[in-house]
């Protein structure tokens, strides 16, 4: 037996002047899904189903860029991606390309106990979907007005936008002849702002689990697929940790994020925070992503290369702490 612990994210690479109230909404939806978490642990709730619960709770509020919420494709429609792991066993279950799943995460769960595939994309999931009854909506349930002004925004900046959680008044300038100091992929953009939610766990068993969610980037290309849904790099859980990432995808994909920490701590015999602190360090090159882990003896840490991460993250001896700044 270990104590558990829990960690939840919203995004990392926040805007510097992002208002007040909209902080305020941010952590107190962090603290909600946190006390969810903390709730279904001390009830004895496995990992893996813990964090599909708090996941499923992210993706049902608008706050954050998954699920109801999600950033627009550059045709202003929404394309969902998940991931979800099991560190007992590494199983492991994956969608992208959803445009009417309610609820992501639960398809990728699905994935993994119900079907003989790993991952499943566009017309292949939402078929699976309507064949295990999962909950739909209309695409516009997905679209929020905050939405369709940023990518009103981003089309304005010929530019791709990480999210629309910043206010949209004030980047009326942004052009494609400003070149931006943030580079995506090799590429200036224009504004960076926080995309993805996730969770990680380690029950009380020593059993690790991690999820990921999002609706990708602001004005993307339709099809385009990001870290979020890949094993390994948005997320990872074996039977030494748990995690989850946020921020600059394609950098998170080349470094495979997530199973560099899981690695270090295998092959180097790092700690959970001595991990984490190496990969954000030495994995990440130029890119600005953020993470959140557990270890399987009930540690909880978090990193981040960028201004600011919205994360919370408890564990059995009463420690929880709520931020989104350093």
């Amino acid at each position: 037996m270990v104590g558990w612990a829990i960690a939840v994210h919203g995004g990392a690479g926040v805007d510097p002047n992002l208002p007040t109230e909209r902080q305020e909404e941010a952590k107190q939806l962090l603290t909600r899904c946190l006390n969810l978490g903390i709730s279904a642990l001390r009830s004895s709730v496995s990992a893996i189903d813990v964090v599909e619960l708090v996941v499923r709770e992210l993706e049902s509020d608008p706050i954050f860029n998954s699920g109801r919420g999600s950033a627009l494709t550059e045709k202003g429609t929404v394309e969902m991606e998940a991931s979800i792991m099991d560190g007992n066993g590494r199983r492991c279950g994956a969608v992208s390309g959803l445009t009417t799943v309610k609820n992501p995460v639960s398809l990728a769960r699905l994935v993994m106990d119900k079907s003989p595939h790993s991952y499943l994309a566009f017309s292949g999931a939402e078929d699976f979907a309507e064949q295990m009854g999962v909950e739909r909506e209309e695409n516009d349930y997905f679209i929020t007005e905050d939405n369709v002004g940023m990518l009103k925004v981003a089309k304005e900046a010929n530019s791709i936008v990480f999210d629309y959680r910043i206010p949209i008044s004030g980047y009326e300038s942004c052009g494609a002849g400003v070149e931006s100091p943030i580079r995506m992929n090799g590429l200036p953009i224009s504004v960076y702002a926080p995309e993805t939610v996730g969770c990680v766990v380690v029950d009380s068993q020593g059993n690790c689990a991690a999820a990921t969610s999002t609706g990708g980037l602001m004005n993307k290309r339709t099809g385009r697929i990001g870290d979020s849904p890949l094993i390994g790099a948005g997320t990872y859980a074996c039977n030494v940790c748990g995690v989850s990432c946020t921020g600059e995808g394609e950098a998170i994909i080349r470094g495979t994020l997530a199973r560099e920490v899981a690695a270090v701590m295998e092959y180097k015999g790092l700690g959970l925070q001595e991990a984490v602190d190496y990969v954000i360090n030495e994995r990440l090159d130029d890119g600005k992503a953020g993470l959140i882990a557990v270890s399987n003896t009930g540690e909880v840490a978090y990193g981040f290369n960028c201004v600011g991460m919205f994360r919370g993250c408890a564990t059995e001896d009463g420690f929880m702490e709520v931020g989104i700044w350093e």
